[in-house]
């Protein structure tokens, strides 16, 4: 019987399921989107039960595609939204609270507070992030200590934490407690050098050990799919958070490959090898993936909003009806007419790191228009990923070449346009859906669909290459707008 494996990619704002063939082909795809819930400023919070259900939909859906076909599932891959945060009863399984999502501001005080204390740089030498409520180990230090009980409750070992991986790895087996290195390493709980969770970092953020899950290699073994919840027995047999699974569906196995994700936010991942590097502008050391008990490093500038943006010109203003839109309209126009679009929604991310920041458009006039706005979005993420790319020159790595990847880059002007911000040459491969593809990946590994890294090497292949065409004086004085926005929005000018 034909096998294909399974992957479950629980997103910020949707659920899906994909199935792929030996070759790395997507067969299928089943998606389901979730509510988005904003209970204040800068809160973002997701109800793990409709996660739950929208991701029993869409599997549910590729198993009946797959019986159809007549194939068996070999294994399941899972990756997700990292760094949300949910907690559970361990005797129920159900949340205490909604999942507070990657993009909440909410624990920004806190944060300072424990700035101010001098605790930075031993979080950031330990677990090769910067103090901030991006990361999970606030998050669940705000649940324990506004959820009555809860904080009485977790100390009696009654209480789990985890990333969605693990609350999904949880419901699907009916109880097992697992992550892998890649999601433990993004909660500021994980030290990254000794790979194990820190009791110092606990103390610290007055987090009871009896919370967490066991850390796995990304490709492992995480329990089997219970019959009462698939109807059939299938390995979970890889995982890892949505960026480092893009790095490995992108094939970026050689230290000094890099790639840049294109989804709800955006994320550029450079492979460093064995070599945790320690970045001098505000980048992330992450852990890329670990197999065979081997760690291999990552550095990461982490962009908050960039497909949000296009789904807020849909959805919050109303100027386009689809993201499909985007393409024609901005390149509609011969310029951008002066206008830029700093898409601060949920505060900056990397290299400024200022949740307080807050969105802006620049240069409107009477003649600014639909056309103006969608365009001024989609250079916005050009422009941040400009960011990062300078950020990670200046920790001394120069790449010539960047694997995109995500929804957008189906935009070939925004490909276009950012080989020519960047100044390098743009490709894009024959499958997009890398995120996916990357856990699928994983879970062939190890359940011996693959045999090695390498040979899941050989089958990346480049559907298109933007070469950059821009001319540097152009380049100059378009960054330099784009610089003068973000001081504005920093300033709060």
């Amino acid at each position: 019987m034909n096998q294909y494996l399974l992957s479950i990619d629980q997103g910020t704002t949707s659920s899906r399921a994909m199935l792929f063939d030996q070759n790395g082909h997507a067969c299928f795809t089943a998606q389901k989107e979730f509510t988005q819930h904003f209970p204040n400023d800068g809160w973002v919070e997701h109800d793990p039960e409709e996660i739950w259900s929208t991701t029993l939909n869409v599997v549910r859906k590729a198993l009946d595609k797959a019986q159809q076909d007549n194939h068996r599932i070999a294994a399941i891959g899972i990756t997700n939204q990292r760094e949300t945060t949910v907690v559970w009863n361990r005797a129920t399984g159900k949340p205490i609270y909604n999942a507070i999502v990657w993009q909440d501001r909410r624990t920004a005080r806190y944060c300072d507070s424990l700035r101010e204390q001098g605790f930075e740089s031993l979080v950031t030498a330990k677990t090769g992030l910067l103090l901030d409520p991006y990361f999970s180990a606030t998050k669940v230090n705000w649940i324990l200590n506004n959820v009555e009980g809860a904080r009485e409750r977790a100390s009696r070992g009654e209480l789990a934490f985890g990333t969605i991986d693990s609350f999904l790895i949880w419901r699907l087996t009916e109880g097992k407690h697992a992550t892998d290195a890649t999601n433990a390493s993004r909660t500021m709980l994980f030290n990254i050098h000794t790979q194990r969770w820190d009791q110092e970092l606990l103390d610290i953020f007055e987090i009871p050990t009896s919370l967490l899950p066991d850390v796995c290699d990304s490709s492992g073994d995480f329990g089997v799919t219970s019959k009462s919840v698939l109807d059939i027995e299938i390995p979970i047999s890889g995982v890892a958070g949505d960026q480092q699974s893009a790095l490995i569906g992108q094939a970026c196995f050689q230290p000094g490959m890099i790639k840049s994700t294109y989804g709800t936010g955006c994320f550029m991942m450079l492979n460093t090898g064995s070599e945790a590097i320690k970045s001098q502008n505000k980048l992330l050391t992450t852990v890329a993936y670990r197999l065979n008990g081997v760690t291999t490093f990552a550095l990461e500038g982490s962009i908050f909003i960039a497909g949000a943006a296009v789904q807020w010109l849909r959805d919050g203003i109303g100027i386009i009806k689809s993201a499909t839109e985007t393409e024609a309209m901005a390149s509609s126009l011969t310029s951008n007419a002066g206008v830029y679009l700093v898409p601060a929604f949920t505060g900056l991310g990397a290299p400024h790191w200022d949740p307080d920041a807050r969105a802006a458009i620049f240069g409107m006039t009477r003649d600014t228009g639909r056309a103006e706005l969608v365009r001024a979005t989609i250079e916005s993420v050009c422009y941040q990923t400009a960011d990062l790319l300078d950020a990670m020159k200046g920790d001394g790595i120069t790449p010539t070449r960047l694997r995109v990847d995500g929804g957008m880059v189906q935009n070939n002007w925004l490909c276009g346009f950012l080989s020519g911000i960047l100044g390098l040459t743009v490709e894009r491969p024959m499958e997009t859906e890398t995120t996916a593809l990357g856990v699928a990946y994983l879970a062939g590994l190890q359940v011996g669909f693959y045999e090695s890294i390498d040979s899941i090497s050989k089958k990346w292949k480049a559907e298109c290459e933007f070469q950059d065409e821009m001319d540097s004086a152009q380049r100059d004085v378009l960054l330099s707008e784009w610089h003068s926005a973000v001081a504005k929005v920093l300033t709060g000018e």
